[in-house]
């Protein structure tokens, strides 16, 4: 909860009065599908994932009138170092999917059959960055096809 709840709760408090007096300030948050998404292992990190979405929600709605727009982007599983190393390793404990194979079972939900890469995502945080989505406020935005 901490660091996927908690430190983005704190930051956008930080960040709010510089935001408020820019006049048109923008928060993006990176999220995951498993705030939205059941699976049968994660419950916290999902719930951590959630709260930011409902984060999201009442910022958004809150701090409109001060011109600063909130948005998060919620991807499915994006090939990062991180999870290149988890999905290379081979200790991975058997999380209740089918081989031990978390990594696996992620790319059989997914109809494109593999991971996103991080580019696929900086496409979507760069169209909501500028004036061009300035009516774009409050959305959880997902980033898979599933």
């Amino acid at each position: 909860m901490t660091t996927n709840f908690e430190s983005d709760y704190h930051f956008s408090q930080l960040a709010h009065p510089l935001l408020n007096a820019s006049g048109q300030g923008n928060i993006i948050f990176i999220s995951s599908i498993a705030a939205e998404v059941g699976f049968n292992v994660g419950s916290v990190y999902s719930s951590s994932k959630a709260a930011m979405s409902e984060l999201t929600t009442y910022l958004a709605c809150e701090w409109a009138k001060d011109g600063i727009r909130t948005n998060a982007v919620l991807p499915w599983t994006i090939l990062t170092p991180l999870v290149a190393a988890t999905a290379m390793s081979t200790r991975q404990p058997n999380h209740g999917h089918e081989g031990g194979q978390p990594m696996e079972m992620m790319k059989t939900r997914n109809p494109l059959g593999r991971a996103g890469k991080p580019e696929e995502v900086s496409g979507l945080v760069v169209f909501l960055c500028p004036l061009a989505s300035s009516y774009i406020n409050g959305q959880n935005i997902t980033v898979m096809v599933d």
